[in-house]
């Protein structure tokens, strides 16, 4: 058996590879699993966290001309960067080209008042796909590290679309007829 699916801590096999519902990939020790009430692993604590492969894009670098891949980093935050990027461990710097663009999130104008202020929500989508409602005068002030304007903010469930003030859901337009 390979060396790389045993668990380091109690010797026991590594169960199989298995999905976190953000798309992170990991492998369990066998004698250990997540306790979805506690929040809280229980019996062998060892965790294998798998890097994704960045994935090559169909775009090409702006500085170098060289192709672009998608990587995401171990905190689940997407960025676009050079494929001729890396870096040295022995010598702690970069190689290669060091173009990255980082992606953030969309946001999408709502005809829904804010519940605190009164003015429009927005609705924004992280880079991870998760949705919320928040008002359009929410910011970030990155030198004071600090929020700025109306800290309204509520997070979708899956599936959930934004209602309106008048409590009606945004439903697709009715079928035309023809």
């Amino acid at each position: 058996m390979d060396t790389s699916d045993i668990c380091p801590k109690c010797g026991s096999p590594l169960s199989e590879v298995s999905e976190t519902p953000t798309g992170k990939k990991l492998q369990r020790c066998s004698k250990g699993y997540w306790n979805k009430e506690t929040r809280k692993n229980e019996g062998c604590d060892f965790v294998k966290w798998l890097s994704a492969e960045p994935q090559t894009l169909d775009e090409k670098c702006p500085k170098c001309g060289s192709p672009l891949v998608l990587q995401v980093t171990r905190f689940g935050k997407k960025m676009k960067k050079c494929s001729t990027g890396g870096w040295d461990k022995e010598a702690k710097a970069a190689t290669g080209c060091d173009y990255v663009e980082w992606i953030n999130g969309t946001s999408e104008p709502l005809d829904i008042d804010c519940p605190q202020c009164g003015e429009k929500l927005v609705l924004f989508t992280t880079s991870s796909g998760k949705k919320m409602e928040k008002c359009s005068t929410a910011g970030w002030d990155s030198a004071k590290r600090l929020a700025t304007g109306c800290t309204y903010i509520r997070w979708l469930k899956p599936g959930e679309v934004p209602t309106s003030n008048a409590g009606e859901e945004f439903l697709p337009p009715p079928p035309s007829e023809e």
